[in-house]
């Protein structure tokens, strides 16, 4: 293992904190991360890590050398980048909804995976949000405004946003004509994992946007069990028009209030911002960016 490798491993061993978790995502033993870091030590003379029963952290040296080692890996990538032979190559790690995976990304994925034959990829699914650098993911898909994470965002689109419900419940509730007529309607009350708090219901009127918050019978926290609720009746929701695209098709959803849209949403690409953009992820979020402008609606 050359220095180039070791200071890899250390990053990766500071960043997921755990020597076993940075071996698996290097295709290293154990024993063989253990003893690479163990000569590092050796022969720098000083103590990188703090070793626990549970954890790896940076001692002050350790920490120091990692940013050092930050800095060195990312010229190399740049300097490795700058040649068009150099091919994006390794294992790319992101996180993204399931659902919006399988509508715009797993149908085109080939296309991506045949134009960048060195790389490999795994996908989260989740709607939670991630630590990215302590869980070894280079890069995840989110929707909406991002607060500030110490994440770099890079915009990937702007989604429609459409309010619908199911026929059933429109044929018991009536179809409103225009927001002032929600009065004795319901909604499937979405709770924000940032907040814990319902989100109330958008709606564009005069160029401004109105919120309103109706009753609901149900909450939930999962984009999949919402959708399913507005099919099954429980009340309006408001979401991507992706989302709803198959069953405005077949009639399960109908859209209500299209004259007063709820305001787009935009989607992001984040990844840390301690780290040079590697070109694996780079050319993924190039990527990502293309099949969004070509299919997104």
């Amino acid at each position: 293992m050359d220095s180039l490798d070791r200071m890899r491993l250390l990053a990766r061993v500071i960043e997921r904190g755990s020597f076993t978790a940075a071996a698996a995502d290097l295709g290293l033993s154990r024993s063989t991360a253990t003893e690479a870091i163990r000569e590092l030590e050796a022969r720098l003379g000083v103590r990188l890590l703090e070793r626990t029963t549970r954890h790896v952290t940076p001692t002050l040296d350790g920490q120091a050398y990692y940013q050092r080692c930050l800095a060195i890996l990312a010229d190399v990538e740049d300097a490795e980048a700058g040649f068009q032979a150099a091919q994006p190559q390794g294992l790319l790690r992101i996180d993204v909804h399931g659902f919006m995976a399988r509508h715009f990304i797993l149908p085109r994925l080939s296309e991506f995976l045949d134009r960048y034959p060195r790389i490999d990829l795994h996908i989260g699914d989740g709607d939670r949000l991630v630590d990215l650098v302590r869980e070894g993911v280079d890069c995840v898909l989110r929707s909406g405004e991002q607060a500030d994470s110490g994440m770099i965002a890079r915009r990937v689109a702007t989604l429609r946003e459409v309010t619908c419900a199911s026929p059933a419940y429109l044929e018991k509730h009536g179809m409103p004509a225009t927001p002032d007529d929600l009065d004795g309607h319901l909604m499937v009350g979405f709770r924000s994992s940032r907040t814990g708090e319902v989100m109330p219901l958008e709606f564009t009127v005069g160029g401004a946007l109105r919120y309103v918050t109706l009753p609901s019978r149900v909450t939930v926290n999962g984009s999949d069990t919402m959708a399913e609720l507005a099919r099954l009746g429980f009340g309006l929701v408001q979401a991507p028009h992706y989302r709803f695209a198959a069953d405005f098709a077949k009639g399960t959803l109908v859209e209500v209030l299209p004259g007063h849209p709820p305001a787009p949403t935009p989607l992001s690409a984040l990844y840390p911002q301690n780290r040079q953009l590697a070109p694996r992820v780079r050319v993924f979020i190039d990527w990502v960016i293309g099949i969004f402008g070509e299919d997104g609606k």
